[in-house]
């Protein structure tokens, strides 16, 4: 019989105390490091330009950054044959500003020629309208 009491008392301890799952400890453990983004203030400096004689395409474009003052500027050859120059600043302070000059090239700009040459439409002819058919009276009746 007492056998039979220490095997019940073990049973109902098992069963009484729950197993705690795995996923339950890994909520415990916290991370040793922490990342951290520190803005570093922008620095660039960049250039283009295109120079297409055959389509007239000329342009061209300077920039420079550092922090948050900007300052660049643009040109191109408008379709009159003026050279058109965009100077341009923007800060936090100012806010942007542009100043626009034209200046007269002394030609205007060649348009390509064209690839092909276009094909005239088709004329089209007002249809013929065909007279009713005449039949005889006796058919009308």
């Amino acid at each position: 019989l007492l056998a039979l009491f220490i095997l019940g008392v073990g049973a109902t301890a098992a069963i009484e105390l729950p197993i705690s799952p795995i996923y339950h400890q890994a909520a415990l453990v916290k991370p040793l490091l922490k990342t951290i983004e520190v803005d570093a203030p922008a620095h660039y400096d960049f250039a283009y330009s295109v120079h297409d004689e055959h389509t007239g395409d000329i342009k061209s474009q300077t920039e420079s950054r550092k922090g948050d003052q900007v300052q660049g500027q643009y040109t191109l050859v408008d379709a009159d044959g003026y050279l058109r120059t965009v100077d341009y600043t923007s800060d936090a302070h100012n806010g942007f500003n542009a100043v626009v000059r034209r200046d007269p090239l002394g030609h205007k700009v060649v348009k390509a020629a064209p690839i092909g040459k276009l094909i005239s439409p088709i004329a089209y002819a007002a249809p013929k309208l065909l007279a009713p058919a005449k039949l005889p009276l006796s058919l009308y009746h």
